[in-house]
């Protein structure tokens, strides 16, 4: 039997290239410990379970080549998994400290649970989990798309040789992960203008997606507004978000995250416990820090001190509840639509998979009940892939999508403002640059072919979307700075080693070491 409506929930997993080796800890980093421990397995084990399960499901996942590159990498690798045996230790303390607090026994009992289950599938993959997605991907169940190769905000970018570079240079990386090339692709900030869809055409990408007014302001009008994908002049096709879904979910007033009885994200054990408990957990500079262990729930809008402690089983009766609200929704929704479109709709929910987990603990779980729920207790509403629906509905409406982003506004203000304009004479000048030297030097070889390899890495990461917004949002702000400044130093200082005819070997080697993305990079993409 047909469904009145197909549902595609799309998660962008990304997080900006942070490697430091010259240290032996570092607080950025812990960005992608804490999204591997709270997001990444939590969500690769629900989906496996699936699997086990015969539940059918199908999500499209980003998995964007900074985030793949980071996964990848033997030194983060090692890092998160000392990290891991510490949370496992430390809960081994809690779990005694706690043998006669009642409200907290609950939680620590849990937190033992889950830490246990991250470190059985970390070690089911020897700690390169990208290989547990590839095989949900090669089992039908996900598709997983790329994104600009370091997050690299297109429509600021004035030069094409560059824009054409961020897409190249990720396509060639998913191929070396996941063995083929991608079919879909997020563009970073979900940022478009006319035109970029051409480069996606070049590439072999087939599909992309958009906010909801990317399509609405489309020229001409979409028929089926965001409910049907539409092809931009290229032949690429376009997905645009429904609102109603990122309602629900995203909105800090009524979506689901904010409810009371869910884990409070901003009371963390680091800061509650005695500091000599705490201290082996810390960095070595001993400054105390969120640990991952959490004992309190949203309760209200109270102070942090007055949240009430957290029940994990209240909190998974109200994951499974809000899933089968979502659910019921989503088949009034789907019944309302096929009565006026002349077409099986489709409902696009975009988020950002560390929301599941990271920000709102109990997401992972959200979505096994719903996908559960989705396959066995009703047959109104599938779940598909942007693939699966162009198969099915292979003539679509082309259209000229409207220049646009997501984040406030919607159109580029977030990535330039006055907090950070500044940076992109800069970013200009040094594509400007690799451009010119990759036309310069057609087939180098040696120590010059590897500085100018490491020109092209130095202006990729320097290119990455996520230190403007990190300016304009105020958190980090000296991180991200220094970020965008050391990686245009890098690439001038080598610019200007290679023009003198006076590549430092040692400086190269030191570059290599530590900003060591895309291992396979060939500068020549900006030539061509």
């Amino acid at each position: 039997m047909n469904p009145k409506g197909y549902w595609c929930l799309q998660l962008h997993a990304h997080l900006p290239f942070v490697r430091h080796p010259e240290y032996s800890d570092f607080l950025e980093e812990d960005w992608l410990y804490e999204a591997i421990s709270e997001t990444y397995l939590p969500l690769l084990n629900v989906f496996e379970n699936l699997v086990k399960d015969n539940i059918d499901f199908r999500l499209t996942m980003t998995i964007t080549p900074t985030l793949a590159n980071m996964l990848a990498d033997p030194l983060l690798q090692l890092r998160y998994y000392e990290r891991l045996k510490k949370q496992i230790d430390l809960i081994e303390k809690e779990l005694a400290r706690t043998e006669n607090a009642l409200q907290f026994r609950p939680a620590a009992q849990m937190y033992a649970k889950q830490f246990q289950e991250c470190k059985q599938v970390w070690e089911k993959y020897n700690g390169n989990i990208l290989t547990g997605f590839k095989n949900l991907q090669d089992a039908g169940k996900i598709e997983i798309i790329t994104c600009c190769a370091t997050h690299g905000f297109l429509p600021l970018m004035n030069n094409p040789a560059a824009q054409r570079a961020q897409i190249r240079v990720a396509c060639d990386d998913y191929q070396r992960h996941f063995g083929r090339r991608p079919r879909g692709i997020w563009l970073a900030e979900c940022a478009y203008y006319p035109g970029i869809d051409e480069i996606l055409k070049d590439e072999g990408i087939r599909f992309f997606f958009l906010e909801a007014h990317g399509i609405l302001y489309a020229e001409p009008r979409p028929k089926y507004g965001v409910f049907a994908p539409v092809y931009a002049p290229s032949g690429v096709a376009a997905f645009a978000r429904d609102t109603e879904t990122a309602q629900q979910v995203w909105s800090a007033e009524s979506g689901y995250p904010g409810d009371s009885d869910y884990r409070e994200f901003y009371r963390d054990l680091g800061y509650d416990l005695d500091y000599d408990y705490v201290k082996p957990y810390l960095h070595s500079d001993g400054i105390r820090r969120n640990i991952g262990i959490k004992y309190h729930k949203i309760t209200g809008k109270v102070s942090l001190s007055d949240k009430q402690p957290y029940s994990p089983q209240d909190a998974k009766n109200k994951a499974d509840t809000h899933a089968g609200n979502f659910l019921f929704n989503r088949t009034k929704q789907a019944e309302y639509l096929s009565e006026i479109l002349d077409r099986t709709p489709l409902v696009v929910s975009m988020y950002d998979a560390e929301l599941f987990g990271h920000w709102w603990f109990e997401g992972p779980q959200f979505l096994n009940f719903l996908f559960r729920k989705m396959h066995c207790d009703q047959d109104i509403v599938k779940p598909i892939t942007p693939i699966e629906y162009l198969e099915k509905f292979p003539l679509n409406q082309v259209v000229s999508p409207a220049a646009s982003s997501w984040g406030d506004k919607g159109y580029y203000e977030v990535w330039l403002n006055s907090s950070n304009d500044y940076i992109y004479r800069h970013l200009h000048k040094a594509a400007e640059r690799m451009t010119e030297l990759a036309k310069r030097f057609p087939s180098a070889d040696g120590i010059l072919e590897m500085a100018l390899n490491q020109c092209a890495r130095e202006v990729l990461l320097a290119q990455s979307s996520d230190w403007a917004f990190i300016m304009t949002t105020g958190t980090m702000v000296e991180y991200a700075q220094k970020r965008t400044r050391e990686h245009i130093a890098n690439f001038t200082t080598l610019y200007e080693q290679i023009n003198n005819n006076s590549i430092d070997a040692q400086y190269l080697k030191t570059l290599e070491d530590r900003n060591n993305i895309f291992a396979h990079i060939n500068y020549r993409v900006y030539a061509q």
